[in-house]
């Protein structure tokens, strides 16, 4: 999994490892929109770059997928701003799209909450009551984000999965001896 449009510096790589091995890119955007992936994610490329660096992959015949990771509450889990990553995906030629929403240790929230108080300040209160009982979001809520996901699947055609795996790769091998 990357964030990075530098992946494609190992292309021909990737495309001979897809060769012989089951093997999928993972590329994560949260968002398509600029100036919000640099607030959140200041230090990867832009996410048309990843998008872009998706297609690639996917031409050159790897599977790749689209991993919009974390969705955060009321900044990144609208249908819209999933419906946009989605549909980028499609048009790369990505094979799936994955969601999961923000997973908020303690320790994780001491550098999280500057970020919220500096961009988002409205938004800081909610957070701490969502967060207040642990590091998940309430079932509901990650059910609600599943479901839309599965949605854009649907609507994207993006369903396809890590990569089905032969019988083969599960069957019993003889154990060889140690001695």
């Amino acid at each position: 999994t990357s964030k990075s449009d530098l992946i494609l510096r190992d292309l021909d790589l990737l495309v001979e490892i897809n060769r012989h091995n089951d093997f999928q890119v993972n590329i994560t955007v949260t968002t398509m929109q600029a100036r919000l992936a640099q607030l959140l994610e200041s230090r990867a490329p832009r996410p048309d770059l990843r998008i872009q660096a998706a297609a690639e992959i996917a031409r050159a015949g790897v599977p790749v997928a689209i991993f919009a990771m974390p969705v955060l509450p009321e900044i990144t889990d609208s249908r819209r701003n999933l419906d946009a990553v989605a549909r980028a995906a499609s048009c790369a030629g990505a094979g799936h799209f994955a969601v999961q929403a923000l997973f908020l240790m303690p320790s994780a929230q001491a550098t999280f909450f500057p970020l919220l108080q500096q961009e988002f300040p409205e938004l800081v209160e909610r957070y701490r009551r969502l967060y207040a009982r642990g590091a998940y979001l309430s079932a509901q809520y990650r059910t609600r984000i599943e479901t839309l996901a599965s949605e854009l699947r649907r609507k994207y055609r993006l369903t396809g999965r890590l990569r089905p795996y032969s019988p083969e790769a599960f069957a019993p091998s003889p154990q060889m001896p140690l001695f």
